[in-house]
């Protein structure tokens, strides 16, 4: 789903002379109030302000209404070639770079709206954090995360974060990133987030982060647009900005509309999610759950041929908890020797329905497993025969009321080359959301709505999803390499207690402190969709498979008010039961606090404490990730106020 081009109201008037002051304390800035040229750099009205663009080197300078001059882009590095004169038509100024083939044209208003245009080639801008100014860029990695660009371990071979390059449709969470000053900011949208990536590089001992965009237009990325705006600094100001533009053209499919449609989905509300094996499967553990005074969860299962059956489904769904299948439908298999009976499928889907490559060969699935599945190609499957509706049948005969669906909100998008169903990777996600859409409506289950989730969802899938489990979890490579270390991570067995799973693991210290670290982490995701989309860890990695991380852990979910995920099964409830219990009545306090209410406001206070707000002060959340006390919370605890004056303190 792309955003609408969001313009502000053109600022109209006579062109005026403009002065650009470059520091703070001098005299107050004379600015345009209409685009202007003056043979040498562009001057055009953004926000009560003005961006300032060098044509020769696409550099952005934007200077507020006080005065301060801040840098949104650096030069691009890259020769441009000489620039056509810019002509200004109202309130657009468009010029082209022939040598390059760019057509670009921006547009003043309450954003800086930049279009860039080519048939092929790519372009590496803006460039930001280039400025001495900046103190450190925040993207949506997972939750998100706030990196300070001179910081020597971000900067370091073993974050792995500088040379690293981020995928906006299929990398991130949301197609947008940040940068922040001691008392500025900047937002970066990019509405074309399909071609486009966010590369990080070093530059004189600080981080850089630069779009680059690749136009293709047999891909449709023939256009790159970004809208670039001022914010206060704020760690969550871009998805703030973000969310606001969301918002103007309905882009946000809220909780409570997803419940007024189906009521089943308040049961996530509160919700402890759980993947269960083994006795965890049993009618027994709803049991356990509810004499530990777990009164709310989602219990779901892996397609290992050992679904949960009826009675402990019945059993569950009488207590209240949801119930759903892990299933795919991204992944096909030769019927003969398929590992998982969910890459199986009727018919000629295996191998007619695989997606195809340029060079006519089918496109091999995850871990070189059969191959990826055009969605295209189930479309007119299920169109034909109902394969999806009879696999959705099977999945759901035992009475789930929920579905996990992986991948699909994820953003692994595929262009497919096959002539029997060629499509490209904008026309793969717009099938993906509409299956999506119809599996929660039940349109695939006999009319009766389902609760969905989906993996690690893209911001561009929350009006079809009511829960994702990955989104709350920054990632980097260095984790894949980890998870395939067996003795240290954990195989895919026994078949019962997959060590995968259950078998706790230490990360290495570097891993451990990109991934987890308090420091670094921001809510970002749960600033944009927190009232939309239930966001969790991904199942792989749930609260007690790390150890030492823990305690942050429970903290950092409590403080961005996001439910904990946990592997399940009896020996789990006896060793870690009471805790689990005490975390979970602490965080459905702060649910029956919230409630579908979004997250309004996150600041860092002294030390290593940090507040979060949702709603108009429905509910304030401070924690203290310290070692001493400080603003009134003890060291390592988190303490939550109501607007009523109730409060809840929790220490792990």
């Amino acid at each position: 789903m792309n955003i609408s081009r969001m313009r502000g109201p053109a600022l109209a008037g006579a062109v005026a002379s403009f002065l650009l002051l470059g520091s703070a304390c001098s005299a107050e800035p004379r600015l345009p109030s209409a685009i202007e040229w003056d043979g040498s750099v562009i001057r055009i009205p953004v926000a009560g302000g003005a961006a300032v663009v060098d044509p020769a080197t696409l550099a952005v300078d934007y200077t507020a209404a006080t005065g301060r001059t801040r840098s949104w882009s650096g030069p691009v590095d890259e020769p441009l070639g000489t620039p056509s004169v810019p002509v200004v038509d109202g309130d657009s100024v468009s010029w082209t770079y022939a040598d390059r083939g760019l057509d670009v044209r921006m547009s003043q208003g309450d954003r800086l709206d930049v279009d860039v245009s080519s048939t092929d080639g790519e372009l590496a801008w803006p460039v930001s954090a280039a400025d001495t100014d900046t103190r450190s860029v925040e993207f949506p990695n997972g939750e998100g995360q706030s990196v300070p660009v001179d910081d020597p371990f971000w900067l370091s071979e073993e974050a792995g974060l500088a040379g690293s390059s981020w995928d906006f449709a299929g990398g991130l969470t949301m197609p947008f990133w940040g940068t922040s000053t001691d008392d500025s900011g900047v937002s970066y949208v990019v509405e074309t987030d399909i071609g486009t990536s966010l590369d990080f590089s070093a530059e004189t001992g600080r981080l850089r982060a630069t779009a680059t965009h690749r136009f293709d237009a047999g891909r449709d990325t023939g256009t790159y647009s970004v809208a670039i705006a001022p914010t206060d600094g704020n760690p969550v100001a871009a998805a703030q900005d973000y969310r606001a533009q969301l918002l103007a053209v309905d882009g946000i499919t809220t909780l409570d509309e997803k419940i007024a449609r189906n009521p089943e989905v308040a049961k996530l509300v509160g919700a402890l999610h759980a993947y269960t094996w083994g006795d965890g499967r049993d009618a027994a553990i709803v049991g356990r759950l509810q004499e530990l005074g777990i009164e709310r969860a989602w219990l779901g299962y892996d397609a290992d041929g050992a679904p949960m059956d009826p009675a402990a489904v019945a059993a569950a769904e009488q207590a209240g908890f949801l119930v759903g299948p892990y299933d795919t439908w991204d992944n096909a298999q030769d019927p003969a020797d398929a590992d998982t009976e969910s890459s199986v499928w009727p018919g000629d889907i295996w191998p007619a329905g695989c997606v195809t490559d340029e060079a006519g060969d089918p496109v091999g699935g995850f871990g070189g497993r059969g191959c990826y599945v055009s969605t295209a190609a189930l479309d007119a499957a299920q169109e034909a025969s109902g394969v999806l509706s009879g696999r959705v049948a099977d999945f759901t005969a035992n009475g789930a009321d929920s579905y996990f669906l992986d991948v699909d909100a994820a953003g692994q998008l595929f262009r497919d080359f096959s002539p029997a169903h060629r499509q490209t990777e904008a026309e793969d996600r717009n099938r993906r959301l509409n299956r999506m859409l119809r599996l929660s409506e039940g349109a695939y289950s006999g009319g009766v709505p389902l609760v969905l989730g989906s993996e690690t969802a893209a911001a561009w899938a929350n009006p079809a999803l009511a829960y994702s489990h990955g989104s709350s979890t920054p990632l980097t490579d260095s984790i894949w390499a980890f998870q395939k270390d067996r003795e240290q991570y954990g195989a895919y067995w026994p078949e019962e207690r997959p060590a995968f799973f259950f078998k706790p693991a230490e990360l290495p210290e570097a891993l451990a402190r990109a991934m987890f670290d308090p420091r670094y982490r921001v809510p970002l995701y749960e600033t944009v969709l927190h009232d939309s989309v239930v966001s969790t860890d991904r199942w792989e990695m749930g609260l007690f498979k790390f150890r030492g991380l823990i305690a942050d852990r429970m903290l950092t979910g409590l403080l961005y008010n996001t439910p904990a995920l946990v592997a399940l099964d009896e020996q789990v409830l006896d060793e870690r039961g009471a805790e689990l219990a005490a975390l979970q009545q602490t965080f459905a306090f702060l649910q029956d606090a919230a409630g579908t209410k979004p997250l309004t406001s996150f600041e860092r206070l002294s030390g290593s404490v940090q507040r979060t707000v949702f709603g108009d002060g429905a509910l304030t959340v401070t924690a203290n990730f310290g070692d001493g006390e400080a603003e009134g919370v003890p060291a390592g605890c988190l303490v939550a106020t109501t607007m009523d004056g109730d409060s809840r303190s929790f220490c792990p």
